[in-house]
């Protein structure tokens, strides 16, 4: 009796049934875990996978750019909370704020990282033993080739090969017959497009471990120095340490915003730019530098970027007992883009008998509409500072929880003395006297301030060259074809030399060979006539 082999299915073990004896019950074998790894990393590493995850890369990139991310807008994220708190709280949850370093987007970038890893080796070194193959022998038959020729010539193999290389093809020859094949360089592009999205991945992370970020906001007329105390939000790599930041500094000498006057886009800005004298190393020559938007600060690889800036009116206040208790600027926030118009809180904890806070609004255009004073430019034509309360008491400042510089705190504040409540505005050189002999407030001047972002990136040089690489590789594999051609010399056994067929076939899906293949056949047989179709 022939035995009878029942075929295994996935998961299962095919059983045969002894001779003579009953048929056994195929019984399901357990999928194991190497099964399941195996199926796994199959499926991460094929061409599909890697696809979906290159999408999802780019699409989990969408959100940082909708909004606003802490370290490059700290301010407009607290402004997103304060207009709409649920939202924010949800947007938070989901890392909306902070999407580069969110685990859902830590965890696209590694599954893409080790799809591409096991996608590209493999074919990579498929590659290079198809670099290492000879063309194959010609077909039996030429004539039911895609494209194919024949004609009566006194063309030899060796003349033959010898046009086809001066043609750029790889050829072998053999008995009565040559073969030649080009069009290599689509998989190599292809292949090359894939190695620079993984030398970009490369780049990320290495700038992640070894780079910094921060941030940081100067007044004019102060100074900055690359330390990690002199940072308002610092975001070191976790290879970082305090050594690792250039020492170099600067002073803001002065900042300048220009706007349109006239017509209809009054008011819209036309040019910032900070002048800067740097220092690049401790006790070096200075320099003038000027910042401007998309023109950083270069020192040795460290760049620092503007990306905001505001008003920081200067203020003198006297407290009670008529001692200087505060005289400088104030950084102010904009509340109003359009016009400037900005808030600023000023707290004094050295006030005598009791400290004070107040908040101020700063105007710089300032006219009067319906009974109210509003700015409508945004440059400092004619720049006041309206007092819209003033408090007496205590700040807070003791009690061991932080607090905002640019807002007074809710629960201290409800305990504190009001003693003005909305004033009139105060022009440059004013001064507003407290009641009850709590002291006085003097607006003496004009300054802005400016935003800076310095970051330091190792990653970022390469993850230029890659992808330059990476737009190349596109460019070669859309572009190149991959095809063959073969030409028989006589028939199959080398006789009849005076007749010649040529058989051409493109590998490569919708391109058109037809008409490099008539120019192939018109340089094996040129000055002819021939029955290419």
């Amino acid at each position: 009796m022939v035995e009878e082999v029942k075929q295994a299915t996935p998961g299962r073990t095919a059983e045969r049934s002894e001779p003579g004896g009953d048929e056994q019950a195929v019984r399901p074998a357990s999928f194991g875990v190497l099964a399941w790894a195996r199926w796994f990393w199959r499926t991460l590493t094929s061409m599909r996978t890697a696809l979906i995850l290159l999408f999802l890369f780019a699409l989990g990139s969408v959100p940082g750019s909708i909004w606003p991310q802490r370290g490059v807008s700290d301010a407009k994220v607290s402004q997103y909370f304060t207009d709409s708190p649920a939202l924010a709280e949800w947007l938070d949850r989901l890392w909306l704020f902070d999407v580069f370093k969110a685990p859902w987007f830590a965890a696209i970038y590694l599954l893409l990282f080790l799809s591409l890893v096991g996608c590209v080796l493999p074919r990579a070194a498929t590659h290079l033993r198809e670099l290492r193959r000879k063309p194959p022998a010609p077909p039996r038959n030429l004539s039911r080739l895609p494209q194919n020729a024949s004609f009566d010539g006194d063309l030899t193999v060796e003349e033959a090969a010898k046009r086809l290389r001066g043609m750029r093809f790889r050829v072998t020859t053999g008995p009565g017959w040559v073969a030649a094949e080009k069009g290599y360089l689509r998989e190599t592009g292809n292949l090359l497009f894939h190695i620079a999205l993984l030398g970009l991945l490369v780049a990320v992370g290495a700038g992640a471990l070894y780079g910094y970020r921060g941030n940081v906001l100067v007044v004019e007329g102060e100074g900055f120095a690359n330390t990690v105390a002199a940072y308002d939000r610092y975001m070191p790599g976790q290879q970082v340490n305090a050594e690792s930041l250039e020492p170099f500094s600067f002073t803001v000498e002065d900042f300048q915003a220009s706007y349109i006057a006239q017509g209809e886009r009054r008011g819209q800005p036309l040019d910032f730019l900070a002048k800067l004298k740097v220092t690049d190393v401790p006790g070096g020559p200075q320099r003038d530098y000027t910042l401007k938007v998309n023109d950083p600060l270069d020192v040795d690889g460290t760049l620092t970027y503007l990306i905001d800036h505001g008003y920081a009116p200067t203020f003198r206040i006297t407290d009670g007992k008529g001692q200087v208790a505060f005289d400088g600027p104030v950084p102010c926030l904009v509340v109003q883009p359009a016009t400037f118009t900005s808030e600023c809180v000023i707290k004094v904890p050295d006030a005598q008998p009791e400290q004070l806070g107040l908040l101020v609004g700063f105007l710089p255009t300032t006219v009067p509409m319906n009974g109210e004073w509003v700015s409508v430019f945004p440059g400092a034509a004619n720049p006041t500072a309206q007092v819209y309360g003033a408090f007496a008491g205590d700040l807070g400042l003791k009690n061991g929880r932080p607090q905002s510089v640019y807002e007074l705190d809710p629960t201290s504040l409800k305990k504190m003395r009001p003693l003005v409540m909305k004033a009139d505005p105060l022009a440059v050189g004013k001064k507003l006297d407290l009641p009850n002999g709590a002291g006085s407030i003097e607006f003496t001047g004009v300054k802005e301030w400016i935003a800076l972002q310095i970051t330091h990136d190792p990653g970022r040089m390469p993850a230029l060259v890659a992808s330059v690489l990476a737009v190349v590789g596109l460019v070669l594999s859309l572009t190149v074809r991959r095809r063959r051609v073969w030409v028989r010399v006589g028939d199959q056994q080398g006789k009849d030399r005076g007749h010649v067929e040529i058989g051409g076939l493109t590998r490569t899906e919708g391109s058109d060979f037809s008409e490099e293949f008539a120019g192939i056949v018109a340089d094996l047989n040129p000055g002819v006539n021939n029955d290419a179709r």
